[in-house]
């Protein structure tokens, strides 16, 4: 191949980290992107979608085995509801620090971490939170029933977040998130029923 005939080739440039916000210009930000159905931006998938996925993630899935075990060796649903509220209450808090203490955003231009840790703090709290709603039932087995098709739910939406904002495979990410739920579900069976 001559000098005349290579084919050029073209330089990858590194994304732009945003200039510095206040947390109340970022919050502003954050919703303009939403207002304006800006979802697919490199800065929104760090700064809202990720923090939120991995806080919907853990309390969808840590606070399974506490809740299920709570409910299996009690058999008192609002004994498990209790202990669903307070275990995704401290999931949150502790995602939130997590997440916040983790990456000033600095290098890493993912935002503020008060903001990031925040939305991790809230996604965790409500994933554990809504399959916990259920144990309001007086009736147990109404309560566990209502309780699976919850954390159902929980888990498609995870799968289908993963799915539309990173391009994971509808099959792979159902497979990845649905084990994980399975993996911590069997925790709680053996733990409640010993």
């Amino acid at each position: 191949m001559t000098e005349e005939t290579k084919v050029p080739v073209l330089e990858q440039k590194e994304p732009q980290l945003p200039a510095k916000m206040t947390v109340k210009e970022e919050i502003l930000d954050i919703v303009e992107a939403i207002r304006r159905n800006d979802n697919s931006s490199h800065n929104f998938l760090l700064r809202v979608v990720q923090p939120g996925l991995a806080g919907l993630m853990d309390g969808s899935v840590s606070t399974l085995a506490p809740i299920f075990t709570a409910a299996f060796t009690t058999h008192n649903p609002f004994i498990a509801f209790l202990i669903g509220m307070a275990t995704a209450t401290g999931a949150g808090i502790s995602m939130a620090l997590s997440e916040g203490l983790s990456d000033d955003g600095e290098l890493t231009g993912r935002g503020s971490p008060i903001v990031r840790g925040s939305i991790t703090g809230i996604m965790t709290f409500f994933g554990g939170a809504l399959h916990t709603l259920p144990f309001l039932i007086g009736n147990l087995s109404v309560a566990l029933v209502t309780a699976y098709i919850v954390v159902a739910f929980e888990l498609v939406l995870i799968a289908a977040i993963r799915h539309r904002y990173f391009g994971t495979s509808w099959l792979l990410s159902t497979l990845q998130v649905v084990g994980g739920g399975v993996l911590v579900f069997i925790a709680a069976l053996i733990f409640g029923n010993v």
